[in-house]
């Protein structure tokens, strides 16, 4: 099985981590499918960057948490997972698109097992930790604790792997941002907490 992927040093260690019998290809940004046109899926793990999807018919990863294949008007080959920092290792993959057996075949290739959900923003375990985040920019803003602090609390009450401030650094502050701001278009609760604001305003 041929694997061809667009990541960075992270992501590409988390998707070849796995030993399988699979031959990973890593391509640089805006290539065009046809360069590998006897690949079995590709793996856009880079947002922001402008392909022909349509060039080809095996399956598409791609990493976009906060936009809908809808709304990118995607081809059904296409599905969307997670592929901040932290997630890719993960040995469940959120998948949003069609629930195809090629999807299945790859990602169980892979050693992974997957959970079909919603085509809607955050999909659902970006969601949740966003607004845990937010909720420690809320609590920071209020001067309950330090940062530090909440991370360690965080760690040693819920078993988390990081707390919110260490997970908002390893995600990227603008990934958590960009997707409260969304999901607060539909529901006010995801309104990013002002000390979050300031952060933003102030990198």
């Amino acid at each position: 099985m041929k694997l061809v992927a667009v990541a960075d040093d992270e992501q590409w260690n988390a998707l070849t981590a796995n030993p399988a019998d699979v031959q990973w290809i890593k391509a640089e940004e805006n290539f065009l499918f046809s360069q590998y046109a006897d690949a079995d899926a590709f793996f856009i793990m880079q947002p922001g960057t402008s392909y022909q999807y349509a060039e080809t018919a095996s399956p598409v990863f791609i990493n976009c948490v906060t936009t809908t294949l809808q709304e990118l008007q995607m081809p059904l080959n296409v599905v969307r997972i997670n592929g901040w920092h932290g997630f890719l290792q993960r040995p469940v993959w959120e998948v949003a698109g069609v629930a195809g057996d090629n999807i299945k075949a790859i990602t169980e290739r892979i050693n992974k097992k997957i959970v079909f959900v919603k085509d809607e923003p955050g999909l659902t375990a970006a969601r949740i930790i966003a607004m845990i985040i937010n909720e420690a920019f809320f609590a920071l803003g209020d001067d309950v604790s330090t940062k530090a602090a909440m991370d360690t609390a965080m760690k040693l009450g819920t078993n988390y792997p990081y707390g919110p401030f260490e997970w908002a650094e390893k995600i990227g502050i603008e990934n958590i941002f960009s997707l409260l701001q969304k999901l607060s278009l539909q529901n006010k609760r995801y309104q990013p907490a002002p000390a979050l604001v300031n952060a933003i305003q102030n990198k």
